[in-house]
């Protein structure tokens, strides 16, 4: 519309030309002549001169815009140079969509990240091989049932894991469960020493001695080779009634040079009136300790009840010379040597 409006404009400027007249004026003679010929009414007369006025204005136009028309051209290739740059506005969305296009490349570059999933996707994939792998390194590491075979303990670990156990709820003062967990560590591995003194300790500071003595002589039945097991189950026989000869016996095969098994067995033996042996063992058990007071003062009791009244008398005489008698035993002995030596 302001194309058309500067057109119009052009139009009105240019109407006033002198130029304009001559078209007009050669019209209005055409008409004169023709109103002389024939006498038109005043009607027609009238409008013959509108048009031909109009003929004359639009004749008028055409030979004065025909230099105007290389100026409205112009005013076109103005508007069209004018133009490119709201082409370049027009064009600036596809300068934009040129950018998009890098953006589009970032996309891909975006893509890509869809693209390492897809190898993550394949990652997974060659990680079934993996696990296949892994699963058929754990084929030949069923080793790794060994685990298994590691729960499946032999009894000796199963019992020393029963020992451990009841080792720590002894530690913390459970000594119910700690004597379970012993005598469950034994009924597994019957062998497992430490578990059966330590139970038998256990039952003995209780004042369960019969439960103790059946635990030491299923030791002793098991293996007979076990002197200070032997020993302590011939104490609590004795102290029970019994004279523990019998047990102390059994193992005496696999106390050699043991002192204290000797003197002890004659001990026993003298309480059983056995003074014959009794003086065989406090001699054996001598050799290995000959500074023994006490060993000395109970041979002399053995040799005076075999009436070997001499032998007694220089056993009492050693006694009373060592040095780890108590007063009441020194008191003992002396009283020995007055009356031997009557």
């Amino acid at each position: 519309m302001s194309l058309i409006n500067k057109m119009l404009q052009d139009l009105d400027a240019r109407g006033s030309a002198p130029g304009a007249a001559a078209p007009g004026a050669a019209a209005q003679s055409k008409l004169k002549s023709v109103s002389h010929g024939r006498n038109p009414p005043v009607a027609a007369i009238g409008v013959a001169a509108a048009v031909a006025l109009m003929l004359a204005a639009g004749a008028g136009y055409w030979w004065l815009k025909r230099p105007a028309a290389g100026a409205v051209a112009s005013a076109p290739v103005k508007m069209v140079q004018q133009m490119p740059p709201e082409v370049v506005d027009d064009e600036a969305p596809p300068m934009p969509i040129i950018q998009v296009e890098p953006a589009r490349a970032t996309e891909p570059d975006q893509e890509p990240a869809p693209r390492p999933a897809v190898p993550r996707h394949e990652t997974p994939k060659r990680a079934v091989p993996v696990v296949a792998a892994s699963t058929q390194l754990a084929e030949p590491g069923r080793p790794q049932p060994p685990t298994e075979t590691g729960r499946q303990m032999t009894p000796r670990q199963r019992a020393e894991s029963e020992y451990n156990r009841a080792l720590a709820s002894l530690q913390d003062g459970r000594v119910g469960e700690a004597i379970a967990g012993f005598e469950q560590a034994i009924s597994i591995e019957p062998r497992h020493e430490a578990a059966r003194q330590t139970l038998v300790g256990l039952l003995v500071e209780a004042g369960r001695k019969g439960p103790a003595m059946r635990v030491l002589q299923n030791g002793l039945t098991l293996d007979p080779r076990q002197p200070a097991m032997a020993m302590l189950l011939a104490r609590l026989q004795i102290e029970g009634g019994t004279s523990g000869i019998d047990t102390l016996m059994r193992t005496l095969p696999y106390a050699q040079g043991n002192g204290e098994y000797y003197a002890f067995l004659a001990g026993a033996l003298a309480r059983d009136d056995r003074h014959r042996e009794a003086a065989e063992q406090y001699q054996a058990a001598l050799r290995s300790a000959p500074g023994n007071g006490i060993w000395w003062m109970g041979l002399g009791i053995s040799l005076q009840a075999e009436k070997r009244t001499a032998e007694a008398v220089a056993a009492f005489e050693r006694a009373s010379q060592s040095t780890n008698l108590t007063p009441q035993l020194r008191t003992f002995v002396d009283r020995k040597l007055e009356l031997l030596s009557r």
